[in-house]
């Protein structure tokens, strides 16, 4: 890990662990936004952190940035910092000028598709997006949308669209959101090279695998605290065998996720590699499904309840596994990856990855 990656470690604990407490995640749950949470963050920079510079932002590379977000995930943080982080990056990477406040970005499924024409003095968006993360707190959404065949970002100001809210397992909100909007020349840019919605997906899941690979790990410690203090027998439950074992597995499935999530984020910031992500997103979200039943049956009933934290995070976990690729989604590309390379190019494939 860098200097900086450490210091951002370090920051990104004592900020989280200072205001995330369990009233702030059940606040959330009812509806309310973490303004102070927010607030610290825009104040030490981890909101515009993959902004250049040049542009107003921290400039960190993704890898660097996303060791805030697993933090972050850590604490159950019930904000929009991955997709604040990708829309800063997907804005700013068109030319755009990256709004300050919570952002997020659409569509988040790639069966969608939003749609630009050019008007006199400005551009029209049209179409709908579902599930879109946190649009109702967003101070503005930032979309891939087509103009013809190209594809161009968008930066929406979440007044103009009209918001369906839903909601996650996390109780985290889902909005579906509606485009028919007028946006001026300075709202719209032609993407950067590369950029389309299938990159917007292959981002948004490395920043679920990060994510999924920090509250695994909070589950793991929760699990471990228990199975020490809970008293069975004349005996801590850790002392039984079957705890013990259980316990292995779910350790060995939160490595594996850590392993998977950073492999994610280096794939993303060495140009948006899709066979890495996929495999890195399926490994996460079997790691969130399993892990997950291990902690809730080691803890019992008392996992689910209000007053414990587990609920927290494993809900966070079932949400995160399907969002912006599930498992079997991301399976299937890496089956068709594997039989397009044909026997001789499928280990170079995955050797240079």
């Amino acid at each position: 890990m860098s200097e900086t990656a450490n210091l951002l470690r370090e920051m990104s604990e004592r900020l989280f662990g200072e205001i995330c407490d369990k009233s702030l995640l059940i606040a959330a749950e009812k509806g309310e936004w973490p303004a102070a949470l927010w607030s610290a963050m825009e104040e030490n920079g981890l909101t515009n952190a993959l902004v250049p510079e040049s542009a107003g932002g921290a400039g960190l590379g993704i890898s660097d940035a996303f060791v805030a977000l697993r933090v972050s995930a850590s604490h159950a943080a019930p904000v929009p910092f991955a997709e604040t982080l990708i829309a800063g990056w997907l804005a700013s990477g068109a030319g755009l000028v990256v709004p300050s406040g919570p952002l997020t970005v659409a569509p988040v499924r790639t069966d969608e598709t939003l749609q630009l024409e050019k008007r006199s003095g400005g551009w029209r968006l049209t179409g709908r997006a579902r599930r879109v993360p946190f649009a109702r707190h967003a101070k503005a959404i930032v979309v891939l949308a087509k103009a013809g065949d190209t594809p161009h970002v968008a930066v929406v100001n979440s007044g103009k669209c009209k918001i369906e809210h839903g909601r996650s397992l996390a109780v985290e909100p889902r909005d579906d959101v509606a485009f028919d909007c007028e946006l001026g020349p300075g709202d719209v840019r032609a993407a950067a090279s590369g950029v389309d919605v299938a990159t917007l997906q292959a981002f948004g899941a490395a920043a679920r695998a990060m994510q999924i690979s920090g509250a695994l790990a909070r589950a793991l410690e929760i699990t471990v605290g228990y199975a020490q203090e809970r008293v069975q027998f004349g005996k801590p439950i850790a002392k039984f065998q079957a705890i013990q074992h259980n316990l292995a597995m779910l350790a060995a499935h939160s490595a594996a996720a850590n392993a998977a999530a950073d492999m994610a984020a280096e794939a993303a910031e060495r140009g948006m590699n899709r066979l890495v992500i996929a495999a890195a997103k399926t490994r996460c979200g079997e790691a969130a499904g399993v892990g997950a039943a291990i902690a809730h049956a080691a803890h019992g009933a008392i996992g689910f309840t209000q007053e414990h934290t587990l609920h927290f995070f494993t809900k966070r976990l079932w949400s995160w596994r399907d969002e912006f690729g599930k498992e079997s989604d991301w399976s299937l590309e890496l089956g068709r990856a594997a039989v397009a390379a044909g026997p001789a190019g499928l280990w170079p494939d995955i050797v240079a990855a």
